[in-house]
């Protein structure tokens, strides 16, 4: 874990601050609550039960394969040309594979990420997806492992927002990134393979989600077209949600009857957000 990343994490059970102890991969808070840093270079601080819907190891391969074929990089592209012109830290909340902040730090010499995801199977792929992330497992429905104003930008792509939470990690004057699919977003596919829908009503939901702590500055939609071999369109529904609900065998059934390559259209909202002053 690194010293820069060390010094914004808290404990999750009392909220001080946590330090090294013991083993070289031991961290400990004044008041005696350890916590280890895994083989794998992350460190659990999940307080509680794992909630339902965590990605699964086949959830997180999904989406690093399509990393690796290009075909969100129009997306990450977009991420990195909203951000401000100096960053130092940078937090990931549902970092995922960490793609997304890796491109950011590359992009921004010198800074450092923090990437918060509550499956150990993203947090594995988080530790070694640049040099400068420090991985931790944590649910962002709960108070964050996180200090006061740690964050200059924090991510939130296609996961969960605790306004609440983003604004006290969020230094004022700091940047939200909002990722979220329009109706649009891979709607070939839908009907087709039985997927789930996006709600019509998200942009007003993510107001009311956020708007009582943060501002909407900017808007910029990204959409563009794929054409997919059948085993490419598998790989966006194993990534998802939609996974939970369909089989591999009824996916197999219902791909063989599409004829490739598919058209796929990637449709997403990119939002950037400013907080309220904490007195307003």
């Amino acid at each position: 874990m690194l010293d820069e990343v060390l010094d914004l994490l808290t404990c999750p059970v009392c909220g001080a601050r946590l330090g090294r102890a013991g083993s070289p991969g031991g961290l400990r808070c004044p008041a005696g609550h350890a916590f280890d840093v895994a083989r794998h270079g992350y460190v659990n601080l999940l307080v509680g039960r794992v909630p339902a819907g965590t990605d699964t190891p086949a959830m997180v391969a999904a989406r690093s394969q399509l990393h690796d074929a290009g075909h969100l990089a129009p997306l990450t592209a977009a991420i990195v040309a909203q951000l401000p012109p100096t960053v130092a830290t940078v937090v990931d909340v549902g970092a995922g594979t960490g793609h997304h902040l890796a491109a950011v730090l590359a992009a921004r010499p010198g800074s450092v990420g923090v990437a918060v995801d509550v499956s150990k199977a993203a947090a594995r792929r988080n530790a070694r997806a640049h040099p400068a992330i420090g991985s931790v497992v944590a649910d962002v429905w709960r108070r964050l492992p996180l200090a006061d104003a740690c964050a200059d930008v924090i991510l939130d792509v296609f996961a969960p927002r605790n306004g609440a939470e983003f604004h006290r990690i969020l230094r004022p004057g700091g940047t939200l990134l909002v990722v979220t699919p329009t109706r649009r977003h891979l709607a070939e596919l839908i009907a087709p393979l039985g997927l789930l829908t996006v709600d019509p009503d998200k942009r007003d939901r993510l107001q009311g989600r956020l708007g009582r702590w943060f501002a909407p500055v900017r808007h910029h939609e990204v959409s563009y077209a794929l054409r997919l071999a059948r085993p490419e369109v598998a790989r966006f529904v194993a990534m998802g949600p939609s996974a939970w609900h369909t089989t591999e065998a009824e996916l197999g059934d219902r791909l063989a009857a599409m004829s490739e390559p598919v058209t796929v259209t990637i449709s997403v909202d990119v939002t950037t957000w400013r907080p309220h002053p904490a007195d307003a």
